[in-house]
């Protein structure tokens, strides 16, 4: 497979901003559910890496309070700049080719982050070494070639076309150096990094509003993408789109994949 350079899902387009919304709904709650865990209060020093959206570093924000502090990070930072304000720092960075920004670190975060970074092994490292001494890495990434269907239950053909159309996304994302069965990996690399107490576990959105828009979406944006490798055509598309609208098909997303430990 002829590996294509540049981030499929461009953090500039509009339908960007509809994904992130839609990952905030998905997929907030467990990760505010693993921070509250951890004990972040007041004071807290974070890093969020690969911010994207605003809805994790807006949350950070309000727990570690005026004496904390938030470092947002991404290669594309312009859907953060409404969070730019302290506690919170908003800094463009590579988290795969540029050393971290700042150490001493009590909680490094990112999801849905790694598995697109093609020098992902130097980005954990990265991020390892940022944190302090008994400091907390979060990483959540999904895991697509677990549960690489979007319609599990594929029992008519808008699920068959559902699903054609998921498999040339995956194609895609594999093109550009993702790696399609990431998510599964965390908890050894968590441990292998030095991290101690490493726990991990899964959620799975079988079917919901926001499987709904987030596929909408992401299709919406690839769209020429898939049409342009010949994995779909734009009557495929736009049939698949006007299936997902009537809201009667049941979408799922890959799982992801939290993983978590400390700084020893």
């Amino acid at each position: 497979m002829t590996r294509t350079d540049g981030y499929l899902l461009d953090n500039r387009r509009t339908e960007a901003g509809e994904r992130f919304d839609a990952f905030a709904t998905l997929f907030d709650p467990t990760t505010f559910r693993h921070f509250t865990t951890m004990g972040i209060g007041p004071g807290w020093r974070c890093w969020e890496v690969g911010a994207g959206g605003t809805s994790v570093v807006s949350w950070l924000a309000k727990k570690v309070g005026p004496t904390g502090r938030i470092v947002a990070t991404d290669i594309d930072t312009s859907r953060l700049t409404p969070a730019a304000r302290p506690p919170v720092e908003v800094r463009v960075h590579d988290v795969g080719a540029q050393e971290p920004p700042g150490e001493g670190f009590d909680l490094v975060h990112a999801r849905l982050v790694l598995v697109h970074v093609p020098e992902r092994e130097r980005a954990l490292r990265s991020m390892v070494a940022a944190l302090r001494p008994g400091g907390h890495l979060l990483v959540e990434d999904a895991d697509p070639a677990l549960q690489p269907l979007l319609c599990p239950d594929e029992h008519g053909p808008e699920q068959q076309l559902a699903n054609r159309l998921r498999h040339g996304f995956r194609q895609l994302l594999a093109r550009r150096g993702a790696d399609l069965s990431y998510g599964r990996q965390l908890p050894r690399l968590l441990r292998e990094a030095g991290l101690r107490r490493v726990e991990a576990d899964a959620y799975f959105p079988v079917t919901s509003p926001a499987c709904a828009a987030l596929e909408s979406a992401t299709i919406r944006q690839i769209r020429d993408q898939l049409v342009t490798a010949g994995l779909a055509t734009d009557e495929d598309i736009e049939r698949h789109l006007a299936n997902v609208a009537t809201g009667a098909m049941d979408l799922a997303t890959a799982p992801m994949i939290s993983a978590w430990g400390r700084k020893a």
